[in-house]
């Protein structure tokens, strides 16, 4: 499927900080809960991900991630989800979450 480049500006990809990570242990499959940082423009936001693994919280605080931040709220199970983290599949299924390759401030949108 091909989209424009308006489609591709629609999604709003934000780079933000970890700053407290905590497991869902009442998540239905094994996940984490993530408070990210995205600057001052947009917040802190919260998410849940199945990424443990790859990473527990301690490995998480502190760690840029990216994440689409222009999601409607979902919820997920007694979590509100405000962002959607982003990341790719090994070849086992374990998800490797997307950060830029250098520090960058919180916030600044996917180019």
């Amino acid at each position: 499927m091909t989209i424009t480049f308006d489609d591709f500006l629609k999604v709003d990809i934000r780079v933000g900080t970890v700053i407290r990570a905590e497991p869902y242990p009442e998540a239905r499959k094994p996940a984490l809960k993530l408070w990210i940082d995205f600057g001052p423009e947009i917040g802190e936001r919260k998410t849940s991900a199945q990424i443990t693994d790859h990473y527990d919280v301690d490995s998480l605080v502190g760690r840029q991630v990216c994440a689409v931040v222009n999601f409607p709220p979902k919820q997920i199970g007694k979590f509100m989800s405000e962002c959607l983290t982003l990341g790719f599949a090994d070849e086992a299924g374990a998800i490797s979450l997307i950060a830029p390759g250098h520090k960058v401030p919180n916030g600044q949108r996917l180019h």
